[in-house]
């Protein structure tokens, strides 16, 4: 997304007034950031960036996008909301909850994971999940909750798409979010799993299994959103602003994401 000489001009005169005043001083008034359990790894890199280059700290928070939207609308101190899924900020900014519509700042996509014993081999039409399905070989597969996870909406409507959703059922285990998702898929417990790209991709997990692609027409759109909330402060602006510069970018294509600017 293009940022606005304000938005640049709004991050260092923020990370001046850092440096003028120090990092424990920073730390103490570290906002609070809401964001989307495929965002585990790639955020965290992207906060330590940030701390890097500003002095200032943020501090954050993962787990569904749902959940998070309920929170919000009960008063939770969240400064910057990072939802896997835009119709999240579209109701909650209907509704008066944020500053305004937010921007997008990422497309996700969501893989097919088997831990490395398992005898499910992942592949991009899901046609090895079926034939074991059918020989009564799956065990047990993960996906997020889908009432409230989106990577768990967009996992059942791939395999609504290939049609063995009912057939999973009974095998069928659901995380709280994707990030809870994978732990299950490659705890060597289960199968596999339908997980984030971003999360088969992260370091700690990629040795775990093997992934591979679904395809982006199986499901809707993964369309990531980003707002300020009403409470947001000088730091979490900055933040935002952060979030189109060059080295959050590089972080985000390293973790799988489609940038608005490269769609």
């Amino acid at each position: 997304m293009p940022v606005s000489i304000a938005r640049r001009s709004l991050l260092a005169a923020v990370a001046a007034l850092a440096l003028a005043t120090g990092s424990a001083s920073a730390r103490d008034d570290a906002p609070i950031i809401a964001a989307a359990s495929d965002l585990q790894f790639a955020m965290t890199e992207i906060a330590a960036a940030f701390r890097a280059e500003t002095g200032m700290d943020v501090r954050l928070s993962f787990g569904s996008t749902g959940n998070f939207a309920r929170q919000i609308r009960e008063g939770a101190p969240f400064q910057i909301f990072m939802a896997a899924d835009e119709r999240f900020i579209e109701e909650l900014h209907r509704d008066g909850f944020t500053r305004d519509a937010g921007d997008l700042y990422a497309l996700g996509r969501v893989v097919i994971v088997a831990p490395h014993e398992s005898p499910l081999t992942p592949d991009t039409e899901l046609d090895n999940l079926a034939e074991l399905l059918k020989a009564g070989q799956i065990t047990r597969f993960a996906i997020a909750n889908p009432d409230h996870a989106p990577y768990g909406m967009r996992a059942m409507e791939a395999l609504k798409t290939r049609g063995i959703w009912d057939d999973l059922q009974p095998v069928l285990v659901l995380g709280e979010n994707v990030s809870q998702a994978a732990q299950f898929a490659l705890s060597g417990n289960a199968t596999g799993g339908i997980i984030a790209y971003s999360l088969a991709l992260a370091p700690k997990v990629a040795p775990r299994g093997t992934y591979a692609l679904i395809p982006e027409d199986w499901h809707d759109p993964l369309r990531q959103r980003m707002v300020l909330l009403d409470e947001a402060g000088d730091v979490a602006e900055a933040f935002y602003a952060y979030m189109s510069e060059p080295a959050a970018r590089a972080i985000m294509k390293r973790y799988g994401f489609v940038l608005p600017a490269d769609e």
